[in-house]
């Protein structure tokens, strides 16, 4: 009955909407005009439209058809993106382009960097998508105009802006599991306007995730029984609030506020003893950004765009005694509260001047970034340490020429130099030669960095781009890989150099009559790869980060969109990924987290005018997945797992206009497979969502 009553009330709240005339009511679809372009980063192919799925930019069409509400799971379906799971205590969604992970390409909502100072260790299951206008991928070639670290290149989500004098949408999804019983919830709604001069919108998003079920196949365990898989509850929240001035034809001014909330908890792995496992969970995991955006002309060539923003990051992980997670009291290293408290802020400009043939661009960034933790331990011993303080710096400053060669080609040549100041590194712990514990601080090391690329692109004729390009780019270690002690399993390496990616790219997308075909291959460099070098410091086993090795990415994308007729659409796309590294030093070390074979696709069949058929296809073969030791009290154990072939099923009808109900399953054939050793993912689930636009 609670099923049957959440999805009349969902139903009852979009038949409630009015539907207005197409011409003007209608929002944005994907082609980039419902975006907030001051929040856009530089991508360069065409945008596409509708359901169309490139390898730069995912429309939120797609994103709400597919029903990809978190960030992991959208860019999924985008060629030359993987998405993994970290397993482990920190039960956490990972992004990997083209091989590189979540230190090595940045995240930004609306080109305001999301970092966390002490480690980066982004969870991308936390951010939604709902109230997304587009995501922007930027692979490989990431201009160096903004920002740095993105040596394989960078994530932007761009947030909605209103385009009509009152528009507005209503969204919810009810999930169920696989008897049918209520799994969570999404749920979505914006209002916005757009007058004369200035512009407002504001957005909520949320996910409620009560559990998700395991698929049928699954073999019970002495940890895990099956069904409702445990520990598997989240919740997140997002809102976007956002006021916009525009005096003029050429200039905009932006105030912009976004708040995120989360919370969530971690599964166990299924096979492995308790006894080797750690119980955490995450009460609070929390994120606040206000920023301002601006583009002002000056003159008839020129144009100065700034950023300028405050991000906060607040977090606290609990571990426990037992699963239960109901007591503190052992003094063991798993069980304590750990708080984070963090705070950037800094801002950018960019200067353009334009002419005919050429576009000079010269920015600035700089970014401070201030991290406090502190940690309570249990146990008769057991203390609350003083408050640990980091403080960085990070300046960027870079220079970009585009020049038209010819009318079809045109060339782009960019640099940039990069510099970090660390000003204070505390840590609390033993000091070697002194007794007991006591705040201390690291030795202080800056860092610097060159960037340079270049990018040629050939467009004959509106149906046809080539493009080459070339890019060295570096990326700074965090405060993690520097100083972190992993609870004791680690030593510091202040002198951690910074790593570096060469990365070349030639690419083709050609429109053939209605079918539209684009592909690329890859080649990537690796030097100075930073990792977990493990040896024997002072009778014990430990691990220290270290610069160890050079890697080889290469590989293969290609991606179809089209139309076979007026009621029959299509997409596919398929990426070809292979990663090696040299002489790493650390016997039996493989690269994990990437299928070398990954792939999309999907048919959308309107057999009748207002109802949709949408079928798809998540495909990739397996990978090395690793058990760390920290997690499970013994060495890493490698083993190849996840390859896997998932079907999906969406069915919309449009009662009115503006007014769509769907039902669909997800893993439609309930499938067992794995992201990462012991941790089955999801089977079968299904869903009823209801939309409203005005």
């Amino acid at each position: 009955m609670r099923i049957l009553a959440a999805i009349a009330a969902t139903s009852a709240l979009a038949l409630s909407m009015p539907a207005l005339a197409q011409d003007e009511t209608q929002p944005a679809t994907g082609d980039g005009e419902g975006a907030f372009k001051l929040g856009q980063i530089i991508v360069t192919a065409p945008r596409p439209e509708g359901l169309e799925i490139s390898g730069e930019t995912l429309t939120a069409e797609a994103i709400q058809a597919f029903n990809r509400n978190t960030l992991d799971d959208a860019v999924n379906i985008m060629p030359g993106v993987s998405s993994a799971n970290s397993g482990g205590s920190r039960n956490e969604r990972l992004i990997f382009l083209r091989g590189f992970d979540r230190f090595q390409v940045p995240l930004s909502i609306d080109g305001i960097r999301v970092y966390l100072p002490a480690d980066n260790r982004l969870d991308y299951g936390r951010f939604l998508t709902p109230d997304i206008a587009e995501l922007q991928v930027a692979k490989g070639y990431a201009s160096v105009l903004d920002g740095p670290g993105a040596m394989g290149g960078a994530i932007n989500l761009v947030t909605r802006k209103p385009t009509r004098k009152i528009e507005g949408e209503v969204r919810g999804t009810l999930n169920l599991d696989r008897g049918m019983d209520y799994a969570g919830h999404t749920l979505y709604a914006s209002l916005g306007t757009r007058q004369e001069r200035w512009y407002a919108q504001a957005s909520y998003a949320r996910n409620e995730q009560d559990h998700w079920d395991l698929p049928g196949s699954f073999t019970p365990t002495a940890i895990e029984n099956g069904g409702a898989r445990d520990f598997s509850n989240s919740k997140d929240w997002r809102v976007n609030v956002k006021l916009g001035f525009t005096p003029n034809a050429t200039d905009e001014y932006a105030i912009s506020y976004t708040r995120q909330e989360g919370s969530k908890n971690a599964p166990l792995h299924v096979t492995d003893p308790l006894g080797t496992q750690r119980f955490w969970s995450w009460p609070y995991w929390n994120i606040e950004s206000i920023y301002f955006l601006s583009t002002t002309a000056i003159g008839n060539n020129g144009t100065i765009r700034t950023r300028i923003y405050r991000n906060t990051f607040d977090n606290l992980l609990r571990g426990f005694d037992n699963r239960t997670q109901t007591t503190q009291t052992l003094a063991l290293g798993r069980v304590f509260n750990s708080w984070y408290d963090d705070e950037a802020y800094g801002g950018s400009v960019q200067f353009d001047i334009t002419s005919d043939a050429n576009r000079l661009s010269m920015a600035v960034h700089y970014r401070r970034d201030r991290h406090v933790e502190y940690q309570q331990t249990f146990g008769a011993s057991g203390l609350t340490e003083p408050p640990q303080r980091n403080l960085e710096d990070t300046w960027s400053i870079a220079v970009e020429d585009e020049v038209r060669l010819t009318p079809a080609l045109k060339l782009t040549l960019g640099a940039s130099y990069d510099l970090r100041n660390l000003r204070v590194a505390e840590e609390f712990g033993a000091v070697p030669g002194l007794t007991g514990q006591r705040l201390f601080s690291y030795p202080i090391r800056d860092a610097n960095a060159w960037n340079a690329q270049g990018q040629l692109v050939w467009a004959p004729d509106a149906t046809t781009r080539v493009h080459a390009s070339i890019s060295s780019r570096a990326r700074f270690p965090t405060i993690f890989e520097r100083f972190s002690s992993r609870f004791g399993g680690a030593t510091s390496n202040p002198d951690l150099k910074s790593e570096r990616a060469t990365n070349l790219e030639l690419g083709v997308a050609r429109d053939f009559g209605p079918i539209r075909i684009e592909g690329a291959v890859f080649y990537s460099h690796v030097d100075d790869i930073i990792l977990a070098y493990p040896f024997v410091f002072s009778g014990q086993s430990v691990t220290q980060s270290r610069n160890v090795g050079a890697g080889d990415y290469h590989g293969v994308e290609i991606a179809m969109n089209g139309q076979l007729g007026p009621t029959l659409a299509f997409g596919a796309n398929y990426t070809y990924t292979h990663r090696k590294l040299g002489n790493p030093s650390i016997i039996g070390y493989r690269l994990t987290d990437v299928p070398e074979h990954k792939g999309f696709a999907y048919l959308s069949w309107k057999p009748v005018s207002h109802v949709t058929i949408l079928p798809s296809l998540d495909f990739a073969s397996d990978r090395w997945t690793v058990t760390p030791a920290t997690a499970s009290g013994f060495s890493p154990i490698y083993r190849r797992t996840g390859s896997y072939a998932v079907a999906s099923l969406r069915v919309d009808f449009e009662l009115a206009e503006g007014i769509e109900l769907g039902i669909g399953a997800r893993n439609l054939f309930d499938d067992r497979y794995m992201l990462t050793d012991g941790f089955p993912e999801a089977g079968r689930s299904f869903f009823a969502s209801a939309r409203a636009r005005f």
